[in-house]
């Protein structure tokens, strides 16, 4: 396995290290979304179908210093607006990479229902 390259070129970051955070993105949301199906069954919760995507980026934190930031975009089917934020909230709560990224990266919910 190839070790990330994370150095820097005058036109921005390495095309390997872009890479790297592209994958995480697919994992956080492949590991969420699963967590998430879980989290309905233990929950009691009927739902038709879940779509998770996320989006990596740098945010601003206090302090004008610059930290990893994530966009998690959650679309359930078959649950009322409510009942769909309580359970990815539930979820964040319980998916290993939430768990793993909890305190130092800011994580936001966007929560959709079909």
């Amino acid at each position: 396995m190839k070790a990330v390259d994370q150095t820097r070129t005058a036109a921005g970051t390495h095309s390997d290290s872009l890479l790297a955070l592209g994958c995480a993105a697919i994992g956080y949301a492949t590991c969420f979304d699963t967590a998430l199906a879980i989290t309905a069954q233990r929950m009691k919760k009927n739902i038709a179908s879940s779509r998770t995507s996320a989006k990596l980026g740098m945010d601003r934190t206090a302090g004008s210093v610059y930290g990893l930031g994530v966009d998690l975009y959650v679309e359930v089917r078959g649950l009322p607006k409510a009942d769909a934020r309580k359970l990815v909230e539930t979820t964040h709560r319980v998916c290993p990479y939430s768990d793993a990224l909890r305190n130092t990266v800011n994580v936001r919910l966007h929560v959709t229902v079909a």
